[in-house]
């Protein structure tokens, strides 16, 4: 098990009212499964992720990230298992504008103390992965959307992280190209990577082997009867 949550609650302090956001989430996470969690805009799906890629802290409950009770991790710790075991997707790419695609990729191998000669090869070899190595020294302003979004995954990757959390991945790109990222991580997935995938649209949430829902803040399978 690489995820372990029992009776998660989050709370945001609001003029000075207790917001709860998420409420009594329970969740494990196999190694090497694909996860998607649905959810319509405010439901708790982001609070969640952040949550389990180590962003955030619950207000109450327990959180193990391989064994490891990340309420007793200090900051550094964090920082370094965000680095070394995480890997993130964002809807908006979150690129460097400035830096070249093949640049944007090694940034997570820099911030780890890698040699620069090493960090341009493996930063070459996961766009490779992602089909993106004649495209290395663009700019992100010289690229598509899902160009963008595969570099993006590839930054992911390029530490071989445990675990990759999406949010909303195609959520900026139009159907042809969010197909492209999907059967891309389908790809990864295949090979051993875990992905836990956060997402409104159902057609996106087709792709994991396992769907959850969250509504205002708490966790089902889907059926409301049935909580998690």
């Amino acid at each position: 098990m690489i995820l372990n949550l029992q009776n998660i609650d989050k709370d945001y302090q609001q003029e000075g009212l207790v917001v709860p956001v998420l409420k009594n989430v329970s969740l494990q996470v196999e190694e090497g499964e694909y996860l998607a969690i649905m959810g319509p805009s405010g439901s708790g799906k982001s609070t969640l992720m952040n949550i389990m890629g180590c962003l955030d802290k619950p207000t109450r409950g327990t959180y193990e990230f391989e064994g490891q009770d990340i309420s007793k991790c200090s900051e550094k710790k964090l920082a370094e298992l965000r680095l070394n075991s995480i890997g993130f997707v964002f809807q908006n790419f979150q690129l460097m504008p400035r830096e070249t695609a093949l640049e944007n990729v090694q940034l997570p191998l820099s911030y780890a103390g890698i040699k620069k000669n090493l960090r341009k090869e493996m930063a070459l070899k996961n766009l490779e992965k992602v089909g993106l190595s004649e495209r290395a020294y663009f700019r992100p302003t010289q690229l598509s959307g899902g160009q963008k979004q595969r570099v993006a995954i590839a930054r992911a990757l390029v530490n071989q992280p445990k675990i990759i959390f999406a949010d909303e991945p195609t959520g900026a790109l139009d159907t042809k190209s969010g197909e492209v990222i999907m059967d891309l991580f389908q790809q990864l997935n295949n090979e051993g990577v875990t992905i836990v995938m956060i997402t409104h649209d159902q057609d996106v949430a087709s792709y994991a082997k396992r769907v959850l829902h969250i509504i205002d803040g708490e966790l089902t399978t889907g059926d409301k009867s049935e909580k998690i």
